[in-house]
């Protein structure tokens, strides 16, 4: 029998896309879909990024790029880190991948060794753990706590790690929780790391999407630190396929040797377009998106808390809530296909982002206007109504 390679009965879907595809045949059928299980702006890509891109394509600029990126748009990133951070980066250290997914495939690839064991955060991004898998290493959960709202601290790295860990991978903001974990928190993890001559990687993606709070970036912070990030969620270009890594110098060269090979470049025509992200003209349209995120988040938060979710403290970034639903129901996962089938509403099941309560939670994504969220908490509240 024909078979595919053993290591991808370890890797397992986005459930969510199963419970995506029944929501798109009950729209087919003329069923109104109210969707807060998709994470992803539903914003457009900013007019003078389009534009720009619009103008590589006329202008020809369809070659391949160095595997590092344009030096236009890594000196571009840097300059941003400089204004926004106050963080002095060394263009050189910057990476343009293929997406935020691309920089962590090439920083996993580069750090782990078969055996090796990388600390996540649980809850988490589902993909983290597979690309730990097909490099060869162990992903090792640390389960967190709602009561600060999943966010990792020193203890908690400390409690996890092993004579095998070679690094922890964290996200702030996190998807799914939004929580932030502090600049000195996540300073300390990396200094504790480095006694242990492991490693940090940060996936800042959804910095820029911060509320009530000023966060700092990781990047430059310490030669431990691989700092991941994407044009996809502040900046709005999910389709683009873009992201960069900002690497420690040592490992710049490794990365950008493997990353001839795997990707050998980003796409040309989004690097061009990603020019222009940094425009004072897109970063008004991008501060107007923010504010729009802002005032969802609040809505949403006090409507679900009303229905009796289980939320903690408000979270400070990102476009997501992570509530805790055993009011309603013992597994999430039947919930949210329940849910769907009764009332047209789409939510994510814990059981994507989760190894240790699954079970426990649904998470919700205010990536819709105001009129569009509060459909859905009407609906919502008719659904619980009749349970």
């Amino acid at each position: 029998m024909l078979k595919s390679a053993e290591r991808m009965q370890r890797i397992a879907p986005f459930y969510v896309m199963d419970l995506l595809a029944r929501a798109r045949k009950l729209e087919a059928s003329g069923q109104r879909i109210v969707h807060m299980e998709i994470g992803e702006p539903d914003f457009p890509t900013p007019a003078p990024i389009v534009d720009a891109g619009i103008a590589a394509l006329q202008s020809g600029k369809t070659h391949y790029t160095p595997a590092v990126g344009l030096t236009a748009l890594r000196e571009a990133i840097a300059e941003y880190y400089h204004k926004t951070y106050q963080s002095d980066i060394d263009a050189q250290n910057i990476v343009v991948t293929m997406g935020s997914s691309g920089a962590l495939q090439l920083v996993v690839s580069i750090l782990v060794n078969p055996g090796d064991e990388i600390l996540l955060a649980d809850p988490g991004y589902p993909c983290n753990k597979h690309f730990v898998q097909l490099a060869g290493g162990e992903p090792r959960f640390m389960p967190l706590s709602q009561s600060n709202n999943f966010a990792t601290s020193l203890e908690d790295v400390k409690t996890h790690w092993s004579d095998k860990t070679r690094a922890v991978l964290l996200a702030s903001p996190a998807n799914p929780t939004g929580e932030v974990i502090d600049y000195e928190v996540l300073l300390d993890i990396a200094k504790f790391a480095r006694l242990k001559d492991g490693f940090l990687i940060i996936d800042e993606i959804y910095q820029g999407l911060e509320y009530d709070t000023q966060l700092k970036s990781m990047a430059g912070s310490l030669d431990n630190i691989f700092v991941i990030n994407s044009f996809s969620k502040f900046f709005c270009m999910t389709g683009w396929r873009l992201g960069w890594l900002v690497a420690p110098k040592a490992f710049v060269n490794d990365i950008d040797k493997l990353a001839q090979n795997v990707f050998l470049a980003a796409p040309t025509v989004s690097q061009y377009a990603a020019l222009a992200a940094f425009s004072s003209e897109s970063l008004d349209i991008l501060e107007s998106y923010r504010q729009a995120f802002l005032h969802r988040r609040d809505f949403l938060y006090d409507a679900l808390k009303s229905l009796g979710f289980g939320l903690g403290p408000i979270p400070h970034g990102a476009f997501y809530l992570y509530a805790n639903s055993e009011k309603f129901t013992s597994d999430s996962y039947p919930f949210c296909f329940d849910l769907l089938e009764q009332a047209g509403v789409a939510i994510t099941p814990g059981k994507d982002f989760s190894v240790d309560a699954p079970a426990k939670y649904v998470r919700f994504a205010y990536t819709r206007e105001i009129p569009e969220l509060e459909q859905g908490v009407e609906r919502l509240q008719q659904y619980l109504n009749k349970k």
